[in-house]
């Protein structure tokens, strides 16, 4: 399949970049987007295959993902649409439109040929930028298995992917669209609490960054839960059973559990 990737932004380059690690040939992406001489060189360091516009790239790909922010996706369907066949699929990583909102865009901008159009619908997050990304996938009926075995796989290239029933889409949005900042800040706060306790400001940030990186790991690679590792470090009476009675005392789960709520919530009403 060809995959056409409309706005050749930080994620959608990251996409593409994913895919071609993966093993996807260049000659078989295809991208358009805002800036024509960012895209052009993008195009030239890749090798993928530059489209004059959004009709010329729909005609000439399998696939078509959308990759601009959520309130120019109406005017790029509306422009695609008319290029659309029952064939072709359409990926959205817009966040807050549902696959009836896509699918609804989609074939208003189709007119009276009435194309059943074949959405996939991904909420990824940008730690896909560096191959370390998370992407939930949910599509229509209208999506072959084959077709999205074929989109599963682009995702995985940058990250992990899985699929999951639409109706948790706000969810996701609040754990891993949104956790990156959540996670950030937290690293920024160990960073200054080591600052505080006299550590350099970079070797601050360093140590606070691969410790949250190396934690991240032992939990997918032990397959434990998070509260058995968390138990493993706290000995009897030591500094770390102390921090985390600070953290407590803090109400800090708390706090976490409220940000994805009101996360959640904000994406349900968007």
């Amino acid at each position: 399949m060809k995959l056409g990737v409309i706005g050749v932004g930080n994620m959608g380059a990251a996409i593409i970049k994913g895919c071609i690690a993966s093993g996807m040939k260049p000659e078989n992406i295809f991208g358009t987007g805002r800036d024509p001489r960012r895209t052009a060189a993008f195009a030239e360091e890749t090798r993928i295959q530059l489209c004059e516009d959004i009709g010329d790239l729909v005609t000439k790909c399998d696939a078509v993902m959308i990759a601009v922010k959520p309130k120019d996706v109406k005017s790029v369907l509306k422009q695609a649409a008319q290029y659309l066949t029952e064939k072709k699929v359409v990926i959205s990583i817009a966040a807050g439109l549902s696959v009836e909102d896509l699918q609804r865009m989609a074939e208003e901008g189709c007119g009276p040929r009435g194309v059943k159009t074949k959405i996939i619908r991904v909420m990824p997050n940008t730690p896909a930028m560096v191959g370390a990304g998370m992407s939930a996938l949910c599509r229509n009926e209208y999506v072959t298995e084959e077709e999205f075995e074929f989109v599963m796989k682009i995702f995985s290239g940058i990250g992990s992917a899985e699929e999951i029933e639409e109706s948790l889409m706000d969810a996701v949005t609040g754990v891993s669209g949104s956790g990156p900042a959540y996670v950030y800040l937290f690293i920024e706060a160990l960073a200054d609490g080591g600052v505080l306790a006299g550590l350099p400001r970079a070797k601050a940030v360093k140590f606070a960054a691969q410790t949250v990186l190396g934690s991240a790991r032992m939990v997918l690679e032990t397959g434990r839960h998070p509260g058995e590792l968390k138990d493993a470090v706290c000995s009897p009476a030591g500094t770390t059973i102390e921090g985390v009675r600070a953290l407590e005392a803090e109400r800090f789960r708390h706090a976490v559990m409220s940000a994805v709520a009101a996360s959640a919530e904000k994406s349900k009403n968007m």
